[in-house]
């Protein structure tokens, strides 16, 4: 049986207002591809940015840093026992993850330029000319890797724990900011991960995280039996 707030609010009453937000915001981020690479090399005298801060954000905000994070709380959360921690570390782990293979996967065929790339800029494909751009990683721009797995990552705890999901989504917004600042991705390729990522981040804890279907403490029992 639907429950009584599922009955006052249909699915696509509560999908619907996410859905026109995102498409502003990917709108928005494709209207602002020339005014930030320009306002970006302006502020920097006709560079990329290489302060430290934005170095390391790029750093460390990718992949592996965010599963050693991820790992580090899960056990924190299971010497404290707290089943739900552990859901949502594990949830945010797996979003990550996905969230990085649909990027990733998706990147790999566009052959769009990053900013700072000296190549014409453009929408070049898989192939260009007798040339394969697949895995060239001036034309693997969008969408943004470590955007999708940081807003991954981050879009569990907004979902799952708002009170510290302003602070995770803050940090994903700061490593996204990285990758622009550094010319590795157009505001364009950050929109469209980012707004993927918090999708798969809602699925993610929906159905598996909030259901309980992550939980490691019953599975290895259930394996010794």
């Amino acid at each position: 049986m639907q429950n009584e707030t599922e009955m006052r609010f249909p699915v696509w009453r509560r999908i619907l207002p996410a859905a026109i937000l995102a498409a502003v915001f990917i709108a928005a981020g494709f209207a602002l591809d020339p005014v930030v690479t320009r306002w970006v090399l302006d502020a920097n005298h006709g560079h990329w940015s290489a302060k430290p801060a934005v170095l390391f954000l790029s750093r460390f905000g990718d992949w592996p840093e965010l599963m050693v994070l991820g790992a580090a709380g899960f056990l924190a959360a299971r010497a404290l026992r707290s089943v739900r921690w552990q859901r949502l570390f594990l949830s945010a782990m797996i979003a990550s993850t996905l969230a990085g293979v649909v990027v990733n996967a998706s990147r790999l065929t566009t052959g769009r330029t990053r900013p700072r790339a000296a190549a014409e800029q453009g929408w070049y494909g898989p192939r260009h000319g007798e040339k394969w751009l697949v895995g060239e990683a001036d034309f693997n721009s969008f969408p943004s890797g470590h955007t999708a797995t940081a807003f991954g990552f981050a879009g569990v705890f907004l979902f799952a724990a708002p009170e510290w999901g302003a602070f995770a989504l803050a940090m994903a917004g700061g490593i996204a900011l990285s990758r622009i600042l550094l010319g590795a991705h157009h505001p364009s390729d950050v929109s469209v991960a980012a707004v993927l990522s918090l999708a798969l981040a809602w699925a993610v804890w929906e159905y598996l995280g909030r259901r309980g279907r992550l939980d490691i403490g019953t599975a290895v029992k259930a394996l010794k039996r």
